[in-house]
């Protein structure tokens, strides 16, 4: 448990809230660098300085507080996303893109296990994790000023999300190109599904 940064002990008069919070950041910190399953209670009790009873005042079991940490770090990502500046639609699809990425490489361990295995961890993992696509979406619909898009179109949004997930899992792990490379050419299929989208909605139309 070398590795582990130990928080400064804190004063004992702490509001729940704030001894609940003193746990999810200590499990945000510990997900982000140790895979799932080696992150134990006793790692995140000595990280945040606190008793195992405490622990399980607040959390039923570790799979609950990884659904925190993750609801957390996830929030983070969407805040990160919605500051971006404005742009064109290609400066915008690797913005977000390269959000996404640099954010995975930070918690590379919750990453990897949410997008993985997050529905068997838990379920509060797997409905998160439907949060955050939709959360996307909407946020790229919303960037690009699409207010009403066609059924294909709004299926390509959503097929493009888990391409970028499965990448960047690979990359994580297996970094074969550079980081920009992996943004340009996520960006670029995304304006390749985009095209043979808009080719065959032509097709259909003048059919």
């Amino acid at each position: 448990m070398n590795d582990v940064t130990r928080r400064p002990r804190s004063p004992r008069r702490l509001q729940p809230e704030q001894r609940r919070q003193q746990l999810i950041d200590a499990a945000v910190e510990l997900y982000s660098t140790r895979p799932y399953e080696r992150v134990s209670v006793d790692d995140i009790t000595e990280a945040a300085d606190v008793s195992r009873a405490l622990f399980y005042r607040y959390f039923d079991n570790p799979a609950q507080l990884f659904a925190a940490a993750s609801r957390v770090a996830i929030d983070g990502l969407v805040a990160r996303l919605t500051a971006l500046p404005d742009g064109t639609a290609e400066e915008q699809a690797r913005q977000n893109v390269g959000e996404f990425i640099d954010f995975a490489v930070q918690h590379k361990s919750a990453v990897t296990a949410l997008l993985r295995n997050g529905s068997a961890i838990s379920p509060e993992a797997g409905d998160l994790l439907g949060e955050v696509r939709t959360a996307v979406v909407s946020h790229i619909k919303a960037r690009a000023g699409l207010t009403d898009v066609d059924a294909l179109t709004e299926l390509t949004l959503w097929c493009w999300m888990p391409v970028i997930e499965e990448a960047t899992v690979q990359w994580l792990h297996q970094p074969t190109v550079s980081r920009d490379t992996l943004v340009d050419w996520l960006a670029g299929q995304f304006f390749g599904m985009l095209g043979a989208t808009q080719q065959f909605n032509s097709e259909q139309d003048s059919s």
